[in-house]
């Protein structure tokens, strides 16, 4: 599709129209939720009246992200084969996610996963190493979904990129401010039916340009770009760094505050594991069809077209609805993406603000004496200033590539929370200081590798080498991680944990006691 067809950069009604009843819609839904959250269980939880199928929708919506429509698709289309690493790494921790984490976390925290690291550990150290890790993950989390907004918009309503940014940042921090959970959750769960469907029309689309012929589909793209789309090494060569990025796509997904977060708006342990299994199928077709996406942009649109736009390829999918169905279906597309960005951005946010309010400020300041109309009046202002940090580094960040960018959060996320998340579930002799030297190691490990690693010091910064020659810091940090809080924990025995260990595991697998 040559680049003068395309309204890509020009404003039309069509795209106008889907944005404002997009917008109108969430905004409604908004002040139905405003009505309804008034207590810290509602703002942080939706009062925990989620059922299990709305969760799983909710949960598919949150992890469904920027990075997941546009970055994949984008680079399935400009890296052919590589791209599928991330849509196969995002997928299969979920699993782990199900038979691991959602039950007990849901039993024994509160709001954030920092109860459960804590619920027998030192609650001032713990919270406070918790809220930092918590915090450096939703920003480098943020900054690729704001780039995908900034870039989306830009190219849609013409607005300039900074403004564009801005726009999205302002209508994300109203659903918080004045819905919490509850107006996040809905929000998610129209933008999980959304995307689903958009992406469901665009491969039935793409698959009738070739008969429902999958293999004509790859002839295609293989007569255009030769058998080196269909191969490894078009974006991770090394075969380490390969290994590392799947391990940060797969544990990471244990490691998000806000997707671990979910698991306390539901009523029970049953509701969070049905969530879980929902959210894995959901989440399981809808990357199949990110991949046909990908190759049918390559295919029908070109990969030249796609990177003139955009060079991190975040485009492909917008210009693929276009070539497909006109305009019409180009401002469908574009408002669906523009819901997810603003669905996943929101539950960062509120994950941020959770850390800030609940974490630091309630249990780390005032030691838990501070009320509920403290807690969420922190909350509420630490929204404020999480929405700028994302404005102003979405618009520093301009330009990358969406899915990579996400992977670098998961590095951060597998090695600072996962580690400590685990061991305090399942492992009697974890100590306090076990936990500090596990959330610091991988915090620490993984942000520093990642800023002397290729992809800040010649992506970004322009250097010709890089100090840490992997891309992607997972294979290091994360065991790091788990061996700091092995080693100093059996060098700093805490008798008072172990003796509470008995009485977590009835929590953890009776739920006896869990917050209702």
């Amino acid at each position: 599709m040559p680049e003068k067809a395309t309204a890509l950069g020009q404003v039309s009604a069509e795209t106008i129209f889907f944005f404002a009843i997009f917008v109108i819609i969430t905004m409604g839904i908004t002040y139905w939720a405003s009505k309804r959250t008034k207590t810290a269980k509602e703002f942080y939880a939706a009062g925990r009246s989620i059922t299990g199928f709305q969760n799983g929708l909710a949960l598919a919506g949150d992890y469904m992200s920027a990075a997941s429509f546009l970055g994949i698709a984008g680079l399935v289309a400009t890296r052919g084969y590589d791209g599928l690493l991330f849509s196969v790494g995002w997928l299969v921790g979920w699993p782990i996610l199900l038979l691991f984490i959602a039950e007990p976390l849901r039993n024994l925290g509160k709001f954030t996963y920092a109860d459960v690291v804590a619920y027998r550990l030192s609650q001032k150290p713990v919270r406070t190493c918790a809220s930092i890790a918590t915090l450096v993950t939703v920003i480098f989390y943020l900054i690729p979904q704001m780039v995908g907004a900034g870039t989306l918009i830009r190219l849609l309503l013409g607005f300039p990129y900074e403004l564009s940014v801005v726009i999205v940042g302002i209508v994300m921090i109203s659903y918080i401010l004045f819905g919490g959970m509850l107006a996040t959750t809905w929000v998610q769960i129209i933008k999980a039916g959304l995307l689903i469907g958009g992406a469901t029309l665009v491969v039935l689309f793409s698959l009738f340009t070739f008969n429902f012929d999958l293999d004509a589909l790859f002839n295609s793209v293989r007569d255009r770009y030769g058998e080196a789309a269909f191969l490894p090494g078009l974006l991770v060569a090394n075969p380490i760094d390969t290994v590392s990025l799947g391990i940060a796509l797969m544990i990471g997904v244990c490691g998000l505050p806000h997707i671990l977060m979910r698991f306390y708006t539901v009523p029970d342990q049953k509701a969070a594991r049905v969530s879980v299994a929902w959210a894995t199928g959901w989440i399981g077709y809808f990357y199949i069809l990110t991949f046909i996406i990908g190759f049918s942009a390559a295919s029908l649109g070109g990969r030249e077209v796609i990177q003139r736009f955009d060079k991190g390829g975040n485009m492909s999918a917008p210009l693929l609805a276009e070539a497909l169905g006109g305009t019409l279906f180009l401002g469908f597309l574009a408002a669906v993406a523009f819901a997810t960005i603003l669905a996943v951005v929101a539950g960062l946010t509120l994950a941020g603000a959770a850390a800030l309010a609940h974490d630091f400020y309630a249990n780390v300041i005032r030691r838990g004496t501070a009320t509920e109309k403290e807690s969420v009046k922190i909350a509420k202002l630490s929204t404020l200033f999480l929405g700028a940090i994302a404005i102003t580094l979405g618009i520093v960040f301009k330009g990358q590539n969406v899915a990579f960018l996400v992977g670098l959060a998961f590095a951060v996320a597998a090695s600072a929370n996962f580690p400590a998340l685990f061991l305090s579930m399942f492992w009697k002799k974890f100590t306090t200081s076990g936990a500090v030297a596990s959330q610091l190691t991988g915090l620490f490990l993984s942000v520093g590798l990642i800023a002397i690693s290729p992809t800040v010091m010649i992506d970004v910064m322009k250097y010709k080498e890089a100090i840490f020659p992997l891309k992607n810091p997972g294979i290091i940090s994360l065991p790091a991680a788990f061996l700091a809080g092995y080693v100093i924990s059996l060098m700093t025995p805490e008798k008072r944990a172990e003796e509470m260990f008995e009485d977590e595991k009835l929590r953890t697998y009776l739920g006896v006691g869990a917050e209702d």
